[in-house]
């Protein structure tokens, strides 16, 4: 595998529309270069007037399918489905309406199984492999503008928490879909919200945020893992979780024992994009021990994006910033995790 196709594989991107043409560069991203994944949006944020790429579910249907069909080893398909607050498959493009984390959690353990497994089976039927989901944030602050006041959360102790998404995700699993737990170290304690800038939980961040990725890696169940783009001195004095070795290699991956898929937030979030330039940021995140970059493509929309993104880690690696066996690592991770999904879609399929 040569090194531009082992580097495209390393990307998660999102792009226009809601079918694929042959000339979008999507097509072109998946077939040529071998892009890692997609992810999907209900909306067009860089141009309102657009349609997102989700639209109905038979459309949507079709364009999974057009995804699919471009490479014999085909993208991950991802989405972020958690219910409430955060869901782009929801009632205004034709789909049922699922609670959130909080309202499931209200009700107890068993609803939160059944929402996950109505929310699983229709991401199978829809053609997504990988849901954005569960939030393993512990609602901390009661002011928190992005995970308290939308209600993600499913408490605001470890204990209920860590229970809930292990419902949930057993839930996807039966369904042959990839869950990803988020966001990594803990966004239940900031006080602000890194899609508008930086976000620093120094002062408020705890320990115990980091016990539903303990508790999850005991019983096998994490799938993947998502970093938050959260500074927090205590970890890194110089850079937020998604761009710091100390976080992801020191204590995700040595001191948690974590050897999965670690995915970014989007990186066109303001916390990154007000301080780093985004190829800085590429190589960073890849040098911290993150696998795959998520780049949503949508708040800003750049055709040309998965090119600029190849050169630009390349041109990380021959300055040292970064190196071939780096990516060797990210990429190995990432082809163990599609193996995985396809055999469990396979025998959720067959059984």
């Amino acid at each position: 595998m040569d090194l531009n196709h082992q580097i495209a594989a390393l990307f998660v991107i999102g792009f226009s529309g809601s079918q694929l043409i042959a000339s979008a560069p999507i097509v072109r991203d998946i077939r040529e270069s071998g892009l890692g994944g997609v992810v999907l949006f209900s909306r067009c944020l860089h141009d309102p007037d657009q349609p997102g790429n989700i639209v109905s579910p038979d459309s949507l249907r079709r364009l999974t399918a057009s995804l699919r069909s471009l490479r014999p080893d085909p993208p991950l398909i991802c989405i972020d489905q958690e219910g409430g607050a955060v869901k782009r498959l929801a009632p205004a493009n034709g789909f049922p309406d699922f609670p959130s984390a909080r309202q499931m959690a209200a009700v107890g353990i068993e609803e939160t199984g059944h929402q996950a497994e109505r929310t699983a089976a229709l991401l199978a039927d829809v053609g997504i492999t990988v849901n954005f989901a569960p939030v393993v944030d512990i609602d901390r602050v009661a002011d928190n503008p992005i995970i308290g006041a939308l209600g993600r959360s499913f408490g605001n102790r470890a204990e209920p928490v860590s229970d809930h998404a292990a419902a949930w995700i057993r839930g996807h699993r039966k369904h042959g879909i990839i869950s990803c737990i988020k966001h990594f170290p803990g966004h239940g304690s900031s006080i602000s919200d890194s899609h508008l800038g930086f976000v620093d939980i120094t002062g408020t961040w705890h320990e115990e945020e980091l016990q539903p990725y303990r508790s999850l890696l005991d019983l096998g169940l994490v799938d993947m893992v998502m970093t938050g783009h959260l500074f927090n001195r205590r970890l890194d004095p110089r850079y937020p979780a998604t761009l710091s070795s100390a976080t992801v290699t020191g204590l995700l991956r040595c001191q948690l024992g974590f050897d999965g898929v670690v995915i970014s937030d989007d990186l066109q979030m303001q916390a990154i994009t007000e301080h780093y330039r985004l190829d800085e940021a590429l190589c960073l995140a890849l040098a911290a021990g993150v696998d795959l970059l998520l780049i949503g493509n949508n708040l800003m929309y750049y055709p040309d994006l998965l090119p600029h993104c190849i050169a630009a880690v390349r041109s990380g690696i021959e300055r040292g910033a970064l190196t071939t066996d780096q990516i060797a690592c990210a990429y190995r991770r990432v082809q163990n995790l599609k193996k995985r999904q396809r055999i469990n879609a396979n025998e959720t399929h067959h059984s």
